[in-house]
């Protein structure tokens, strides 16, 4: 059987430009980086402003285990799938994080004959956007030091700076750092913090920017600390913003590649859903839905997290409205939500799937909430049983469900035909959209709304810095927001270790943030990190270059 990395290597690539003569693009409307590697211009876009919108298919998931469950990968193959169905589709993803990467996870490319390519570049440097990201954000902190070590005009007070320094890799040791030692020539000692750039402001700015005056505007308007008189600085204030966008004038552009089969997909940001707010740029899902009649799109982890953040921020936020919800299912997933360690859950299991169904069973419900078509894709893996498969199909059926069994790891485009088929039904259904909550209840009241009605929480506990950090929000006029909840993926509560469909449950509110510029209130709950850290046995340690070629890279 062969790896994902060998899958990609030995398929044979389109030139961008002919990926992108499929929609109607010109080469002028293009910005080449290499062969199989293309930016969009803002030509383009302007071009297409005009034209009608096509439908905006959402992919999302149940609560995965720790190793994910597919929905690039299921993504990728009903684009494929929707070719084969003579549909003109495009896909739009996420960008992958060098964190995941060499750490756990994996990368966001898909998966075996459902793979975004060139699979190499897009996993590792890809066009740079993260770099630019990492650069714009670190550009703010270094000129708040130093504007604090030449005199300090703004009075910052350095024990209430709230920029953090970014770094897109797992790095636990720089969570907690003290900058400006080593004598008065190196600045002013002070408590500082890094964030992996996925979780950083500027990469949720980038993804929620219409242009590049919008992005401009947004970058000013992030609240980097409070001055002695406990008055907020804006990165304006340090007259960062321009610097800022000059280093993001080409990150703002989304990147065009290919699947195995040749259907085209946008790759644009990348934030983290269980610590940011885990959508692709609004930028690159308007322009795909001017290029295409089907947009097919995904949100990170869990519908709790990612869908949720998609329909109630991204939505909201860029005036979208999505015609159908596609919920990834499996019988591994629905296996360790009844409880088997993820070391077993390639094995049949009949009575933890029965356990563990009640999470699927959350999410189809939590999805109808929305006012959307949903319909269930039950991603086959190679050691599901037909018993367990089986299982699924009926407790869809019971719910009133559509479903349909994906195989497109194993079969590409045509192993997704089912799916596509059910999608674009569902996407000639009646559909009436709504966000979960209202814009102008209060802060606390739109957590709740979201732990009661998504998550399933009996109550919410607020500790004493929340409490604080929530009246702050509210003295600077910034209560209005939507709000982005910090939460563990493995779970609907915010307690990894409460599987299932938990019930009688508190979520615990550690603390808040505002991103005044992205334009959402952070809640962040459980014990979750803006940093996280690399496992005892990376995937570093699998990969390496032979004879020229990357190897290892799943």
């Amino acid at each position: 059987m062969l790896s994902d990395i060998e899958i990609a290597q030995q398929a044979k690539l389109l030139p961008i430009k002919d990926v992108a003569a499929q929609l109607g693009i010109t080469g002028d409307e293009l910005e080449f980086y290499g062969k199989y590697k293309a930016k969009l211009s803002d030509e383009l876009s302007a071009r297409l402003q005009d034209k009608p919108d096509g439908k905006l298919v959402l992919v999302t998931a149940i609560n995965p285990t720790p190793a994910g469950e597919g929905k690039t990968t299921t993504t990728a193959g009903l684009g494929q799938a929707m070719a084969k169905i003579g549909k003109k589709a495009i896909i739009a993803l996420r960008e992958p994080s060098l964190g995941p990467v060499f750490g756990i996870k994996g990368g966001a490319a898909g998966g075996g004959y459902a793979q975004v390519l060139p699979m190499e570049d897009i996993n590792l440097h890809f066009t740079g956007d993260m770099h630019a990201i990492t650069s714009a954000n670190n550009l703010c902190c270094a000129m708040l030091d130093n504007h604090i070590q030449q005199g300090n005009s703004l009075g910052i007070d350095p024990r209430r700076i709230l920029i953090k320094r970014c770094l897109d890799m797992n790095d636990r040791a720089l969570r907690n750092i003290v900058v400006g030692l080593g004598g008065k020539v190196n600045g002013v000692p002070r408590e500082d913090h890094f964030i992996i750039t996925v979780a950083s402001e500027v990469m949720a700015i980038l993804c929620l920017a219409t242009d590049v005056d919008d992005l401009k505007r947004r970058l000013g308007n992030i609240l980097v600390a409070y001055n002695y008189s406990g008055e907020p600085v804006y990165a304006r204030d340090l007259q960062a913003d321009g610097a800022m966008t000059a280093l993001l004038k080409d990150a703002i552009k989304p990147n065009l590649v290919q699947t195995l089969e040749g259907t085209p997909a946008v790759m644009h940001g990348g934030p983290f859903a269980n610590i940011a707010h885990g959508c692709n740029s609004v930028r690159a899902t308007k322009l795909a839905l001017k290029l295409a009649d089907y947009c097919i799109t995904e949100a990170g982890f869990g519908s709790d997290l990612g869908a949720e953040k998609f329909l109630d921020i991204k939505c909201r936020c860029a005036g979208l409205t999505p015609s159908a919800i596609v919920l990834v299912a499996t019988c591994r997933a629905l296996k360790y939500n009844g409880g088997v360690p993820k070391t077993e859950v390639s094995s049949e299991n009949l009575e933890a799937l029965k356990k563990g169904i009640a999470n699927l069973g959350v999410h189809i419900e939590n999805m109808r909430k929305y006012g959307v078509p949903v319909v269930v894709a039950i991603n086959k893996f190679g050691t599901d049983t037909e018993a367990e498969l089986k299982y699924i199909e009926n407790y869809c059926i019971e719910n009133g469900a559509d479903f349909a069994l994906s195989q497109v790891f194993g079969k590409g485009g045509e192993g997704g035909v089912e799916l596509a088929q059910k999608v674009v039904e569902a996407c000639e259904k009646p559909s009436d959209f709504s966000p979960i909550y209202d814009l102008e209840l209060s802060v606390k009241e739109k957590i709740e709304a979201i732990a009661s009605k998504i998550y399933g929480a009996a109550r919410v506990s607020y500790t004493t810095a929340a409490e604080k950090a929530i009246s702050e929000v509210q003295k600077l006029g910034a209560d209005k927001l939507p709000v982005c909840i910090a939460k563990t993926q493995y779970s609907l509560s915010d307690n990894p270790a409460l599987l299932g469909a938990p019930k009688d449950f508190e979520i615990t509110v550690r603390n808040v943030s505002l991103s005044n510029g992205a334009g959402f209130t952070v809640v962040y709950t459980g014990d979750i990190m803006t940093m996280p850290g690399l496992p005892k046995a990376p995937a570093a340690h699998n990969i390496d270059v032979v004879d020229g070629k990357i190897t290892g890279l799943f």
